[in-house]
């Protein structure tokens, strides 16, 4: 291969143009002048990169949409790869209705305790049951997307009053 045709000096990654100046006759051990231009963004990367970075900022306020979000993913898996996991499920939705029984003999509550306690037990049974159904009929089946949006809503909204409260 010719030297003319030859690339030379290190690669550059993609993105980056460059130009050289070749080396001057004259001066025997001048290196020569390298003028790096880095490519300006397109308007799609600059907003995706704006859209990343607010999400980065609120991400412990969006916990819970990223739950549902992996709840959603995961259970349309189950229900691809392993249908019958919808009844290795199921008997788990029974467990925050326990747990309410459970904390109302050991530390009895009054008022809004006991109304905080049957709501996180009411949607923890729920989002339990949604799961087995979801896994055993798929996510998008009959009413499970409408049940999955709506406790969302309620998860988030919880999140962000009980977060501002404390």
């Amino acid at each position: 291969m010719s030297s003319r045709t030859r690339a030379r000096g290190p690669k550059r990654a993609a993105g980056v143009h460059t130009v050289s100046i070749p080396r001057q006759r004259g001066r025997r051990g001048a290196q020569p002048f390298v003028i790096v231009v880095p490519e300006t963004p397109s308007l799609t990367r600059e907003a995706l990169g704006f859209i990343g970075r607010a999400l980065w900022k609120g991400r412990r306020a969006l916990a819970p949409t990223a739950l549902a979000l992996l709840a959603f993913a995961v259970t349309g898996l189950l229900h691809v790869m392993a249908w019958w996991s919808s009844l290795v499920l199921a008997p788990f939705a029974v467990a925050p209705l326990a747990w309410l029984a459970v904390m109302q003999v050991r530390r009895p509550g009054r008022g809004t305790v006991v109304l905080w306690r049957a709501g996180l037990a009411l949607l923890a049974t729920l989002a339990t049951s949604w799961a087995a159904f979801a896994a055993g009929f798929g996510p998008l089946a009959g009413p499970l997307e409408l049940v999955w949006l709506l406790m969302w809503i309620a998860a988030q909204t919880t999140w962000l009053i009980v977060r501002r409260s404390h």
